[in-house]
């Protein structure tokens, strides 16, 4: 029995509860009869279905109505007697939060924070009754950029980029400047991109894009870019456009076609043209990261084979891509991670190691310091690792900018450590950040949002929430493995 889009759990839920009052009655005192809790979505079914009694055709009728489908949907439920507070998910990404009284069936919407007061009173009644206790609010540090809120957004986010940018661009010299400005920047090492300086306003750049695409349509597909590189130049476009004919005519198109009347179809199509990444930079810091003899050991698993497995992967789509866009330039990525002395037989005592079946890839081993200064020689938990992170990304910014001359053009985090240090490189250089969002600690442990402090001591939750907060709300984009991952799954009673 799904919601209508205009339907909410609170609106809907007072009736429900009337036409089957008796029963309700007798599976909220179910809920509230062992006293404080928190319950599980499996629990609050079983106590459903145990309120009916032996009666199979009452039992059915209760787990297939609207309360079936409400108490299917909720993923847990915070008892205070007389009170029980539900967190429903009834359709991908889309919560409500409701609050019923035991007695009288009462129902009232209740806000997320109100919700969480609840939920923290089952622990620490004290501090969530003090108003006075410090909140701090991890809303998106970025207020400026619309937030994707419908369940049909969620994992279309480059389309969702492409409208947002194309609405700020009427077609009108003056709008264009962000995206002039933006092609003007592009270089590499030094060296022009795409648009010459002599291209400073929209209108130099549609005419010249206008006669380097007549030109162009005189030529065979397949003439190599070299041959009319020229031609090109003294228009004012530099290397970057494509390596054939063809492909310099489709990016021309596709930006001539922003600049006159913008679209999100044209804009995607065209900054996936754009030569803009070349190095990219990649950390994964605790345990031991190597090629061999690592897997088994402390904190050391499939993440190893999942980021060189993504590091090769990555240096087919530069290449292939750098090729298309007409450049000779050679791409580099670097997967950062702990340099260990005591490295138990393995090659992470190896400062720069090239990854097998790659290129131009490499990992770099950096080491964690003492207070005094010295290398810290032995491995450390990851549960421990904190104290050392901010110099460890100072320490590291070092090194890539030496290796690489200049600044990476991404750097991407892998778990909460690299996904912190990662925040810190991106906000020191300048560059682009992602997040892989997998294995975030808060959704590893049960019921580890409230509980931590019983077992801060040994996995220190309130560096670890605090870093994955950080870097989700740091992090340009985020990637998910799965929908599932993000939103979680549609609910059949």
């Amino acid at each position: 029995m799904p919601l209508r889009r205009s339907d909410s759990v609170a609106d809907m839920m007072p009736e429900a509860l009337r036409q089957s009052r008796y029963q309700m009655k007798r599976c909220f005192q179910r809920y509230v009869s062992k006293g404080r809790r928190l319950m599980k979505n499996q629990q609050l079914m079983e106590e459903l279905e145990a309120s009916a009694g032996d009666d199979k055709p009452e039992k059915a009728r209760l787990a297939e109505g609207f309360l079936g489908y409400v108490i299917c949907s909720t993923q847990e439920a915070v008892v205070l007697p007389p009170l029980v507070a539900f967190a429903v998910r009834t359709n991908p990404g889309v919560w409500e939060f409701i609050r019923v009284h035991s007695g009288d069936l009462s129902v009232e919407e209740i806000t997320p924070s109100a919700y969480l007061k609840c939920k923290e009173t089952l622990y620490d009644e004290k501090w969530a009754r003090d108003d006075n206790s410090l909140e701090v609010d991890f809303g998106a540090l970025d207020l400026s950029t619309p937030h994707l809120t419908l369940p049909s957004s969620i994992g279309n986010g480059m389309q969702f980029v492409s409208r947002f940018m194309s609405s700020k661009l009427s077609g009108k010299p003056e709008s264009m400047k962000p995206l002039l400005d933006y092609l003007l920047a592009l270089n590499y090492r030094g060296e022009k991109l795409m648009i010459s300086d002599t291209l400073d306003t929209a209108d130099k750049l549609q005419t010249a894009l206008l006669l380097a695409e007549v030109f162009i349509s005189s030529l065979e597909k397949s003439t190599p870019y070299q041959q009319f590189e020229q031609r090109f130049q003294e228009w004012g476009l530099e290397k970057g456009w494509g390596d054939t004919a063809e492909t310099c005519r489709e990016t021309l198109n596709f930006l001539s076609e922003v600049l006159q009347a913008p679209d999100p179809i044209n804009m995607e199509k065209f900054f996936s043209r754009v030569p803009s990444v070349f190095n990219i930079v990649i950390f994964s810091i605790h345990g031991y990261f190597g090629q061999e003899k690592v897997l088994g050991l402390p904190d050391t698993g499939g993440q190893v084979v999942y980021i060189l497995d993504q590091v090769r992967a990555l240096e087919q789509e530069l290449l292939q891509r750098i090729r298309k866009q007409g450049l000779n330039v050679t791409p580099r990525i670097l997967v950062l991670t702990r340099l260990i002395p005591d490295a138990k037989g393995t090659k992470c005592n190896v400062e720069l190691e090239p990854v097998e079946h790659t290129k131009h890839s490499s990992i770099l081993r950096v080491p964690f310091k003492t207070d005094d200064g010295k290398d810290l020689r032995q491995w450390v938990s990851r549960f421990d690792i904190y104290p050392y992170l901010e110099r460890y990304a100072q320490d590291s910014s070092v090194k890539i900018l030496d290796i690489l001359e200049g600044k990476p053009d991404m750097v991407i985090g892998n778990y909460t450590d690299g996904n912190l240090v990662a925040s810190l490189l991106s906000s020191k250089l300048g560059v682009t950040q992602g997040t892989i969002a997998h294995a975030l600690e808060k959704t590893k442990y049960e019921d580890s949002d409230v509980k931590w402090r019983e077992m801060d001591h040994k996995y220190h939750f309130s560096c670890q929430f605090t870093a994955d907060m950080i870097a989700m709300n740091t992090s340009d984009f985020i990637i998910a493995s799965t929908y599932q991952e993000i939103a979680g799954r549609s609910v059949t009673p």
